[in-house]
């Protein structure tokens, strides 16, 4: 039966429609806002995946050149691979979901999201995530929900929930929130600068508005939900995690507690080596149908032991206190040749950012459902296998990298400098060379090190740090927070708080949460914590590498002259099919990109040869003045006078008359062909004709 249900969301109409399409799906919606329309199905699997120790969830949110009307620019004109926008939204719809489905269930489940139709004004991204959310509530699939999600901007100093296009165009936050009635599940977020207490702020108001969302899912799930289907536990049996707790828990304590990681490790290995012993000796030929179970029962042991000590002890397995962050070290200059790098550690985890400086023409153009055609600052990250100790093939960026590249990228938007004042294409690229925790953040940190060391005249410079959190299970309300969480507190903790900003405000925001959502309480304490961790950082350790970005790009970077011409003159500088620009790169050697408003780069390592393009490209564009003096060859000779060329293309005459003081009886008497001589213009007439008169010095 077809159902559909309405309500208003920021001033716009949301409406979920149900039952029309998808019939086979465990759960399908139709979701419009606006004239933006998604549609989200979600499925599951009869049956638990064997042999797995987690939840196998995915959500794939894939665009459709229709929904904006264009024709993909592909070889083959077809959407290939998701791109790096529809990567990062299907996260950002993983991250607040994924914590609400039961922690033992082992069924395949899979949400897909196919944009229909976008309107600009009403965020296919929102209405991507309220469908899931819905589509996910009313099936049979176990879902604790619902949940809701809004974007917030900060519009000429106001709060606004779901901004439209006009005004995203004058906008400093582009925050996402998703959350249940109760509390916030997920934070998203670039902004220029903006204060702690703005943000929360903005994060209050955009909960208001997901608890209107949610209670509207929730009463279209009370009217057509279907029952939740049951489903076998992969959960450790408690008699059998009781016998290893009982036999380890001693043991797992002082295991845990190794300052280096590696010795942690060793710890563990030796430990599971104890523990198969005296399984195997209890059970003999049973311990086969034990060992099976073994490896998450160490685990949730481990997790338990480490979450204890945090919560009860105040105690953290590498000794730290609760607000101490790892002992940290910045370098710049370490690659010769490169136009700019910098090393970043943070205890263990260790980054190396490398800038590359390009010219426009080098800017990434992008091919999605947003109105953004390319990007001139690009941040990539790569963590390969090494840097955690695996043995393994690369096979290319995943998800994840691209997660923390886009963050990265975020954090340090606001502060690039503008086309006009720096006219490069800025590529860096962070390689994590060592990881325990927080890599996305210590990359932020060292690209802004290595952005300051190539010479980009950044606005400020920008520091991330991470928080965790360790809730009591049977009271929510009871945490402990620790600054600077390494590998081990991300995994076993309940929540990874990352912040990024300058000394004036964030820039930045990402929290990955594995409870069922935060309160402002904890959120405002996060930010508390990360702006004190984020100023330590920048004042003791990042400022102290280099103090202020150079005065000087690389030598082996290249060097970009601008100017503005009329836009009508572009026609010239190009020529007829590129002759006249062709001939100006073979002749100086440069790089030269021209934009449509009439702004021209020129780029090269030789700045003579620069130079010499610049005055070129000047003298095609020029225009004569009356009373200007130029320097000019003489191309032709007529008997009435002759024609002087002041730069190419660009000649006037100079009447017999006015070739000398005295009288003149025959041009060729003063002046010959190829002659170089100054003349004055002395007048344009109606037609564009110049006139012009000989220089004689006295």
């Amino acid at each position: 039966m077809v159902k559909s249900y309405s309500m208003d969301l920021a001033g716009r109409t949301l409406t979920i429609e149900t039952g029309k399409m998808s019939a086979q799906a465990n759960g399908s919606v139709l979701v419009r806002y606006g004239d933006t329309t998604v549609l989200v199905n979600v499925t599951a699997s009869k049956a638990p995946r064997d042999g797995i120790d987690f939840f196998p969830l995915s959500v794939d949110y894939e665009e459709r050149l229709y929904s904006v009307g264009r024709v993909p620019g592909s070889f083959t004109k077809r959407e290939g691979k998701p791109s790096d926008k529809a990567i990062l939204v299907a996260r950002a719809i993983d991250r607040p979901i994924r914590p609400l489905f039961p922690k033992d269930l082992r069924n395949d489940v899979c949400v897909n999201i196919l944009v229909l139709s976008v309107d600009p004004d009403c965020s296919q991204e929102v209405a991507a995530q309220i469908g899931t959310s819905a589509a996910l509530s009313i099936s049979d699939i176990p879902f604790n929900g619902p949940t809701a999600a809004v974007s917030v901007g900060y519009v000429d100093g106001q709060i606004v929930i779901n901004p439209t296009l006009e005004q995203r165009g004058h906008n400093r936050l582009n925050l996402t929130v998703a959350g249940t009635k109760d509390k916030v599940s997920m934070i998203e977020a670039g902004a220029d600068e903006i204060p702690d207490d703005v943000m929360l702020e903005a994060i209050a108001k955009g909960h208001e508005e997901i608890k209107k969302v949610a209670s509207f899912i929730e009463n279209i799930q009370n009217e057509i939900g279907k029952a939740k289907f049951a489903y076998d536990s992969c959960e450790v049996p408690e008699e059998f995690f009781e016998e290893i707790k009982e036999f380890a828990k001693d043991k797992m304590y002082e295991a845990v507690q190794a300052v280096d990681k590696a010795v942690r490790d060793a710890n563990l290995e030796k430990l599971t080596e104890e523990v198969k012993a005296y399984l195997q000796e209890k059970y003999g030929e049973a311990y086969e149908e034990k060992a099976a179970m073994l490896g998450d029962a160490l685990y949730k042991l481990e997790k338990k032991t480490v979450r204890h000590m945090i919560l009860e002890e105040h105690k953290r397995v590498d000794g730290r206190a609760i607000d101490e962050i790892r002992p940290l070290s910045a370098e710049v200059d370490i690659l010769p040749r490169v136009h700019g790098s910098a090393l970043f550690s943070r205890g263990l985890t260790q980054v190396l950012s490398v800038v590359t400086l390009g010219t426009v023409a080098d800017e990434q153009e992008l091919d999605g459902l947003d109105e953004e055609k390319s990007k001139r600052y690009i941040h990539h990250y790569n963590f390969p296998p090494y840097s955690v100790g695996e043995a393994r093939p690369s096979r290319g960026p995943g998800r994840r990298e691209i997660g923390h590249g886009a963050l990265a990228e975020r954090a340090l938007a606001p502060v690039i400098p503008s086309q006009e004042e720096f006219p490069y294409t800025i590529r860096v690229v962070s390689e994590v060379l060592s990881s325990n925790g927080s890599t996305s953040q210590g990359s932020i940190c060292g690209s802004t090190l290595s952005l300051m060391a190539a010479g980009v005249p950044i606005k400020e410079p920008v520091a991330g740090i991470s928080t965790g959190l360790v809730t009591d299970e049977n009271d929510r309300n009871r945490y402990v927070m620790i600054t600077d969480i390494q590998g081990i507190e991300d995994f076993f903790g309940d929540m990874d708080f990352k912040v990024a900003g300058t000394k004036n405000g964030i820039t930045a925001i990402q929290v990955d949460i594995k409870i069922d959502g935060l309160t402002l309480q904890i959120i405002k304490e996060a930010f508390e914590r990360t702006r004190n961790a984020r100023m330590y950082i920048l004042n003791e350790v990042m400022l102290k590498a280099i103090s202020e970005p150079r005065k000087e790009i690389s030598k082996y970077a290249p060097k970009i002259i601008t100017l503005m011409i009329d836009p009508d003159k572009i026609k010239d500088v190009i020529g007829s099919g590129g002759k006249t620009i062709n001939k100006i790169i073979a002749d100086t050697g440069v790089k030269i990109d021209i934009e449509d408003d009439g702004q021209v780069f020129i780029a090269s390592n030789d700045a003579d040869g620069a130079q010499r393009a610049l005055q070129m490209i000047k003298d095609i564009t020029m225009e004569f003045e009356v009373g200007q003096i130029y320097e000019g060859k003489v191309t032709r000779i007529m008997n009435f006078g002759a024609f002087v060329e002041v730069a190419p293309g660009k000649e006037g005459l100079v009447h017999i008359s006015k070739l000398a003081k005295e009288r003149v009886e025959k041009v060729e008497d003063v002046v010959k062909v190829g002659d170089a001589i100054k003349v004055k213009v002395i007048e344009i007439d109606e037609q564009g004709r110049v006139n012009m008169r000989r220089e004689i010095e006295d």
